[in-house]
């Protein structure tokens, strides 16, 4: 780290250090920039001199600082999370990034109060760190115990369902509009390159339904191949093991790798994700919901995936190995038509106000006709999908699990336990109330924190919930009182 930690440093005061050697011209603001630097350097130079950490019988503790010391301390019951991240900059040194959390997660850009990372440790000393502080059942495991259990590998094969994830669409999205931003900034006009002309001379006197099907291919196939790379870099040697103390372990990543443990005795069930371009693939996602992940990040960024974009029943099979059963592929329950009524009235109503918003923008001369006119285009569309969330939506309660079903463009399927519930709510909105209908929702301490049953009639939504937490609502049910 002291070969690594004063490049970085530079690389932060780069701008800072830029400005003086090249606008100083030997003002005396410019000794302000290069001792700027030279404090910054020297700062994370002293971090990493200074950086102690200490195990106990009761917490971890750490501390830093020459001339500002800190000091953290976090309580080892209290440890939900043992994440191992190897970026590129560790893995040349055969290092790793330890982060110690409580299951919290901090809204900041650093790691807040509730998470300690030890930066950086070697390879080994994490992973003993992740057995020591997460695996509290090691001790009764002898050198009898079986070795670790597959469940899970990449396949090559895979890489087919990459670019039905859009994950290159969003890399397309960012860069485009950094691009724009920076050059909008510089006051930079893009056509005064020749090659730029050249394009736009050539799309000027191409048909214009031709220069769409051109545009349009051109950026399916560049985001193909920007989401087979993200794939390639974020899930390539993904392995999901299951280790003797109990524990799923998580690795995946090829350049920057990462190393996350999930207790069994924590997890609360699973949930299934079919994002539409992945489900007309045939494809999936499996999350695991359990207790102690960091809240608030997506559950590839939390590390909660159990599968990365594969087969459906090979997601399936995920679950049923992970659980010992797979309540995910339980036959659902149907909802009332009058379900399908509220979503078809929604979509149709949702496309009409924004046609009739266009309308008026035309109307008052701000914009040309067209625009309301395409709006209103959409109008079979919004049905469709309309139609498609109804088909989604479903529920079932299999043995200890409750499973719940719905979305169109990002449908998920999740199986909550029951005992891992910690109550269980109704909900009914003006609109619902006249329907007939009632949204049952599971609050889980794991995941999202809560799980819905959307649209389910009434008497059936009430007898889900009293089956599903025996005795909770039976004093409102059979109009009890304490």
């Amino acid at each position: 780290m002291l070969l690594i930690r004063p490049v970085l440093d530079l690389v932060k005061s780069l701008p800072v250090l830029l400005g003086a050697l090249l606008f100083g011209h030997g003002e005396p603001w410019q000794w302000v920039g290069l001792v700027f630097t030279a404090v910054a350097v020297f700062t994370g130079v002293s971090h990493v001199l200074t950086s102690r950490y200490r195990i106990t019988a009761t917490q971890v503790e750490w501390h830093t600082g020459l001339l500002l010391r800190k000091q953290r301390a976090i309580p080892r019951d209290r440890i939900r999370t043992v994440d191992v991240t190897s970026e590129p900059k560790h893995r040349l040194f055969s290092l790793a990034a330890a982060r110690i959390g409580t299951g919290r997660h901090s809204h900041g850009k650093g790691p807040g109060k509730d998470e300690l990372v030890l930066d950086a440790v070697t390879i080994a000393e994490a992973q003993r760190l992740r057995t020591l502080l997460l695996h509290r059942k090691a001790e009764a495991v002898t050198e009898q115990a079986p070795p670790e259990q597959l469940v899970a590998a990449v396949d090559r094969k895979w890489l087919r369902y990459a670019p039905f994830t859009l994950s290159g669409l969003a890399v397309v999205g960012a860069a485009v509009g950094t691009v724009y931003h920076f050059a909008h900034e510089l006051h930079f006009d893009p056509i005064q390159f020749s090659l730029v002309q050249t394009v736009v001379g050539h799309f000027a006197d191409t048909p214009t339904w031709l220069s769409l099907v051109l545009a349009a291919a051109g950026l399916l196939v560049l985001v193909s191949i920007l989401s087979v790379g993200g794939y390639v870099l974020s899930f390539w040697n993904f392995r999901l093991t299951r280790e003797p103390a109990g524990t799923l372990h998580i690795r995946r990543g090829l350049i920057t790798t990462r190393s996350v443990s999930i207790e069994e005795d924590r997890l609360r069930g699973v949930e299934i994700r079919e994002p539409l371009p992945l489900r007309l693939a045939g494809g999936a996602r499996c999350v695991a919901i359990a207790g102690g992940l960091r809240e608030g990040k997506g559950a590839d960024k939390s590390g909660g995936l159990l599968l990365p974009p594969a087969p459906l029943a090979k997601a399936h099979e995920v679950v049923a190995e992970v659980l010992g059963e797979d309540p995910a592929a339980t036959p659902l329950t149907r909802h009332p038509r009058r379900a399908l009524y509220r979503r078809l009235s929604r979509a149709v109503v949702s496309v009409l106000l924004l046609a009739a918003a266009l309308y008026g923008l035309a109307w008052l001369g701000a914009l040309p006709d067209w625009p309301w006119q395409a709006a209103l285009v959409l109008l079979p569309v919004a049905a469709l999908v309309g139609w498609d969330r109804y088909r989604g939506l479903g529920h079932a309660l299999t043995g200890r699990y409750l499973v719940t079903r719905s979305g169109s463009l990002d449908r998920g399927t999740a199986a909550v336990r029951c005992d891992g519930m910690t109550g269980i709510v109704v909900e009914r909105s003006y609109f619902q109330r006249r329907a007939g209908l009632v949204t049952i929702i599971a609050p889980v301490a794991a995941g999202k924190g809560h799980y819905r049953v959307l649209d389910v009639g009434e008497a059936d939504g009430l007898a889900l919930a009293d089956r599903a937490v025996p005795g909770l609502l039976t004093p409102f049910l059979t109009g009890e009182r304490d």
